[in-house]
């Protein structure tokens, strides 16, 4: 049974349970939700950010999307803490948006919504949700249109 993947923004929370080879979809939403991502290069030095996740934490990337004012993130997580993770993926995504922009301030508004996903919900359906979202919020006619994204499963 499909579930509706519309993560609440306005929920975020600070501290978090971390539990390896668990599954999550993170959302980390910029600070006044700011459309800071709707910039071609702050787009690309956050897709950036994401590729290069995996060699600092120990991550698999399933899914991402940028979006303009958030990000969507569905990884498993396999060592170490989901705080720290997010901690060193916006500390990194920060900086190489701001040095794109010659700018300098905060990206991120504190904290980030996490859904630990259960063994009996289909990933793929989770990842299809994460990268639909521009198509959804009328930013593209389909994802192939749409620049930041990326998917395990291409």
């Amino acid at each position: 049974m499909s579930r509706d993947w519309s993560p609440r923004s306005h929920r975020l929370r600070l501290g978090r349970h971390s539990q390896a080879g668990q599954i999550y979809l993170v959302t980390g939403v910029t600070r006044g939700r700011a459309p800071v991502f709707a910039d071609w290069n702050a787009g690309c030095a956050c897709a950036r950010a994401l590729h290069s996740a995996p060699g600092e934490s120990a991550i698999t990337p399933l899914a991402w999307v940028v979006m303009p004012d958030h990000v969507h993130w569905l990884f498993t997580l396999e060592d170490g803490a989901l705080d720290r993770v997010m901690q060193r993926f916006k500390s990194r995504a920060a900086r190489a948006v701001n040095a794109s922009l010659d700018r300098r301030g905060a990206i991120w508004q504190s904290g980030y919504h996490d859904h630990a996903v259960r063994r009996e919900e289909d990933i793929r359906g989770i990842a299809r949700y994460v990268i639909a979202n521009p198509v959804r919020a009328g930013l593209a006619p389909n994802v192939g249109a749409y620049p930041f994204w990326d998917a395990a499963w291409l």
